[in-house]
């Protein structure tokens, strides 16, 4: 009797578990604010971020960035020099994806795909300038801006319960 009654339990919690992580990828269990509450917090623990983009022969591009702080709308700025791969890349192909992650605290991370353009604009860039520029000479004519339009954010927050899924392991996703 105790084994069938564990069985019983059993059955019950993988089928609560299944049935939460199904509606948890469809999106239906998970409050859209909860996902982009739990994106804002992983990013803003995080200085610097992967940016991903895709060189001419299609093979996808890695480097560190110090992206400026994201606002509610998760629009994404990085200042870089004009004539970097990336810039070539984005100008060659703007579907870019950002990922935020602290590997030393393990708390989650957050994965935004999006879209890139390169902003030529010496008077917003002033605006936007980072204090150790100052290092830099010429740094007003050897800056642009990037600008990422994001198009869906995955997000994995353990703090707020969003996990990926057992069976396919795909993160909670928003699409904008």
């Amino acid at each position: 009797m105790k084994n069938l009654f564990a069985l019983l339990v059993l059955s019950v919690i993988v089928s609560t578990s299944s049935s939460y992580y199904s509606k948890l990828n469809g999106q239906s269990s998970v409050n859209r604010d909860t996902i982009i509450l739990a994106a804002h917090e992983i990013i803003n623990e995080t200085t610097y971020c992967g940016l991903v983009t895709i060189d001419s022969l299609g093979q996808p591009q890695i480097r560190t960035m110090n992206p400026f702080p994201v606002k509610d709308d998760f629009v994404i700025w990085f200042a870089t020099s004009r004539t970097s791969r990336k810039v070539r890349e984005i100008k060659n192909n703007p579907k870019v994806c950002v990922y935020f992650a602290n590997h030393l605290t393990a708390k989650g991370y957050v994965n935004i795909n999006g879209s890139a353009s390169v902003i030529d604009n010496k008077d917003l860039l002033i605006q936007m300038k980072r204090d150790y520029w100052n290092g830099i000479k010429g740094w007003q004519d050897k800056f642009v801006l990037i600008k990422i339009i994001p198009s869906s954010i995955e997000t994995i927050n353990y703090k707020h319960g969003l996990n990926n899924d057992p069976n396919t392991f795909k993160a909670p996703t928003i699409s904008f």
